[in-house]
């Protein structure tokens, strides 16, 4: 019968975690009930809500420090809502709230227009450094979007001939 160890003392590093005492879990690992007051603290002072937070519905209330400065509006804010009434190991939680991220970006730009600012839509989406690093890449994005654009404006012509 052959021998199946074999020495991998050649390759560096290897067998460090071999000597327990030299192991930074080993003392975690062995841990009685009886050591875990160190795990207990006091929760820290809720931060006064004066705006609508969301919030799993796998949590029995917020998080004690939250961010405030985006509170959920508009069609992305409706969206946000009902992705939250859903838990976090469903598609109907976070398809919505990637699909809001997507509404929050064209009523952020429809808000800049109201305002009287342009925004800057391709140096703010790293246009620079695609022409710069990947221009091939650059090129396949604007071929897919034209060819989706003109699909559907031939889609939206034709279905309104089909009226007349």
């Amino acid at each position: 019968m052959e021998d199946t160890k074999k020495d991998y003392s050649h390759i560096k590093g290897w067998g460090i975690d071999a000597d327990p005492k030299n192991d930074p879990t080993y003392p975690m690992r062995k841990r009685s009930n009886d050591d875990h007051g160190g795990y207990n603290w006091e929760r820290p002072t809720q931060q006064p809500i004066n705006v609508e937070v969301l919030h799993s519905i796998e949590r029995p209330n917020v998080t004690a420090v939250f961010g405030t400065s985006k509170p959920p509006h508009g069609l992305s804010g409706m969206m946000r809502r009902f992705a939250f009434t859903y838990g976090e190991g469903s598609f109907n939680h976070w398809l919505p709230l990637l699909m809001a991220d997507r509404v929050d970006v064209v009523e952020g730009i429809i808000d800049d227009l109201k305002r009287g600012y342009i925004p800057n839509i391709f140096a703010e989406r790293g246009g620079k450094a695609e022409w710069k690093y990947n221009r091939k890449g650059m090129f396949f994005k604007i071929a897919v979007g034209v060819a989706i654009t003109t699909a559907t404006v031939m889609l939206l012509r034709g279905k309104s001939d089909d009226e007349d």
